[in-house]
């Protein structure tokens, strides 16, 4: 079986279904995961949870997925179609050995992929077993076990999440507010459903059918084209706010009552203030894409501000060698630091950002605009032949800034501050730039694009 090995990414395995990702390759994951386990876990019964998404080819993949992992002797829970949120919390709140989730995130229907975890849902990434698994994979040196695992079906997990997340914030302070949400036809639909079941807002609801086909738009709000449906209905409808969810439901944007994105360095640094005010002085890590509000608003309030590479792996495991009580990342993963693991928890922080704004007593973009500090150019993807030449002359033309070189190149000036990173998996470049002036902004991001894509 030719295995294409580009399918096994820095944070997750995604492809092309059927084209490099099927279900023979599943049953092969389900047996290389089950070998890592193994490696690590002595004496014992291994008990993993396995979920989904609704995408047209998650239920044969994930049926050979748990093909593979009960003929190499693991016991499967099966908690069906779950976010990956939910998913997390099923693995670390019951205490299971680790998991797998059938997904391609955000991506087009064409995809899918898996993301795994170990025991209280910590990441699977490149570096901590993925590379090794697709190089087990590729040598296909699988025994079946003499101990075939068991299945056992759990459901109720979104609810439980609910109950046990909710706990600790009074939800009784949030007003009946007026919510347009779109789930983009993904699971986010379900962790909604759920979270507005407890509460009196009146939710509109768009998009919510689970439908792998994606009919209306690819769901993913990081790019303001998907957007504009739910920014027409929330001025429409007169709305106080607006949600939009990714395919598997672990990135989350709001839209406030004029119809304009919250931009995310700002809910960031809002939601790290919420809890620094419960934890003064702890870590919170955020990512080093452009976002400087983020660090000034944790250090206004006394916390300390941690920069980390691009990645929720990444980011997560920074939180833990840290002790961080609190992650945001640029792209809409929002990580709180729980007793049952450290993971995104976005029914905390919806439920947070609720009661927050209904304590305000005034309307979003009233609450956010003193933190309209910047201009950001948002990320700008290029094609470059030689990526490790271009970030060279890069920062050879910017030398008399400060530069850092923790996750590709970012430089800062008084005025403006930008990063560019090479994408691991394509040739691409990706920048974003920030300036205190939306006049510099333009100017430096047109100025530096030219540099990135002239021959």
């Amino acid at each position: 079986m030719y295995i294409d090995t580009s399918i096994f990414k820095a944070y997750d395995i995604r492809g092309i279904y059927p084209d490099n990702l099927n279900e023979d390759l599943a049953e092969k994951v389900g047996r290389a995961y089950s070998h890592l386990l193994r490696k690590e876990i002595k004496d014992k019964d291994i008990n993993i949870v396995v979920g989904n998404d609704m995408r047209l080819s998650s239920p044969s993949l994930k049926e050979r997925l748990i093909l593979g992992l009960t003929a190499s002797g693991i016991n499967v829970v099966d908690v069906g179609l779950v976010t990956t949120p939910t998913f997390y919390f099923s693995v670390g709140y019951y205490g299971y050995d680790g998991g797998i989730q059938v997904s391609a995130s955000h991506n087009p229907k064409e995809y899918n992929g898996f993301k795994l975890v170990r025991k209280n849902a910590y990441p699977v990434g490149g570096d901590t077993g993925l590379y090794e698994m697709r190089d087990m994979i590729i040598k296909n040196d699988f025994k079946d076990n003499e101990h075939e695992g068991k299945i056992e079906k759990k459901g109720g997990v979104v609810e439980e999440e609910v109950r046990v997340q909710s706990k600790g914030i009074d939800i009784s302070k949030i007003k009946q507010f007026k919510i347009v949400a779109d789930s983009g036809n993904g699971m986010g639909a379900l962790d909604l459903n759920a979270v507005f079941g407890t509460l009196h807002c009146d939710l509109q609801r768009q998009y919510f059918e689970l439908d792998g086909t994606f009919p209306n738009h690819v769901p993913d709000p990081l790019k303001e084209e998907n957007l504009e449906w739910l920014k027409n209905a929330v001025i429409e409808k007169k709305a106080d706010l607006g949600i939009a969810t990714d395919g598997d439901g672990d990135r989350w944007f709001f839209v406030d009552e004029k119809g304009e994105t919250v931009p995310q360095p700002i809910l960031r640094g809002l939601m790290a203030q919420i809890e620094l005010k419960d934890n003064p002085g702890a870590t919170v890590c955020y990512d080093i894409r452009p976002g400087k509000i983020t660090k000034e608003m944790i250090e206004e309030v006394g916390g300390k501000a941690s920069v980390t590479k691009v990645g929720h792996s990444l980011i997560k495991k920074q939180m833990l060698e840290e002790g961080a009580i609190f992650g945001g990342e640029s792209s809409g993963h929002y990580f709180y630091k729980l007793p049952y693991g450290t993971f995104e928890a976005p029914i905390i922080l919806l439920l947070k950002f609720l009661k927050h704004i209904s304590e305000q007593g005034k309307p979003v973009s009233e609450i956010i605009f003193p933190y309209k500090k910047y201009f950001h150019s948002g990320e700008i993807n290029s094609e470059v032949a030689d990526k490790d030449a271009k970030m060279k002359l890069i920062e050879e033309i910017h030398s008399d800034g400060t530069i850092s070189k923790l996750d590709g190149i970012s430089i800062e000036f008084e005025d403006y501050w930008f990063n560019v990173r090479s994408s691991n998996t394509e040739s691409l470049l990706r920048f974003q730039v920030e300036a205190k002036t939306e006049k510099l902004m333009k100017e430096k991001r047109d100025e530096i694009l030219k540099l990135i894509r002239s021959n």
